[in-house]
């Protein structure tokens, strides 16, 4: 009987130090790259993220096949529109968002795969440690997700189904995210 106690609270102890999904900031502002090979996309630009309303924002150089095209984009997931402004000819289109509005940090059903150091390891400050986590959402879409540790701040995240294909996002590029936000970002390109 003891043999039995001792390694359940063993088994209990190891478990609990896997890392579990963790809350990413709500609110952020950072860099973004987007590649999607299956559509031949590549988007680098700044985002401005807002989880509590359901939204994001991206001033964006977009290159598709070989037309370069800079926009200003706002998702409005909580009204379900998106408004695209050409930001040389200054021409904005309306859409109705058709999918769901799916946060950027690490999704609940998540489970951990790995951990990483990015950066020069054994030298403070130069290093940062990356949390890595993977799943399937309810629609079937498989996912992935890099997160800082502790502050789960999102490095990278992709996704993939046979709709879409694989679409990977990364966030910093040579600069932090900012956990500051401002919503002057917002009422820039403010929707109806």
């Amino acid at each position: 009987m003891f043999l039995l106690v001792t390694i359940n609270v063993l088994l209990c102890v190891a478990s609990a130090q896997l890392p579990r999904p963790c809350d990413s900031p709500k609110q952020w502002e950072g860099r973004i790259i987007t590649v999607d090979r299956k559509e031949n996309y590549f988007r680098r630009g700044r985002i401005s993220y807002d989880e509590p309303s359901s939204r994001w924002r991206i001033v964006e150089e977009e290159t598709e096949g070989r037309q370069v095209d800079y926009y200003d984009i706002l998702y409005l997931h909580n009204v379900g529109k998106e408004y695209r402004l050409n930001l040389k000819t200054r021409q904005c289109n309306v859409t109705t968002i058709t999918h769901t509005f799916r946060p950027y940090g690490v999704p609940r059903e998540a489970n951990f795969t790995g951990e990483a150091t990015i950066g020069a390891a054994g030298i403070p400050g130069e290093n940062v440690a990356i949390l890595n986590f993977a799943g399937q959402y309810q629609d079937g879409t498989k996912f992935f997700g890099d997160v800082t540790s502790p502050d789960c701040i999102p490095v990278s995240n992709g996704e993939f189904n046979d709709e879409s294909g694989f679409v990977l996002n990364t966030y910093g590029s040579n600069q932090h995210i900012s956990k500051e936000f401002s919503e002057r970002d917002f009422a820039k390109l403010s929707g109806p």
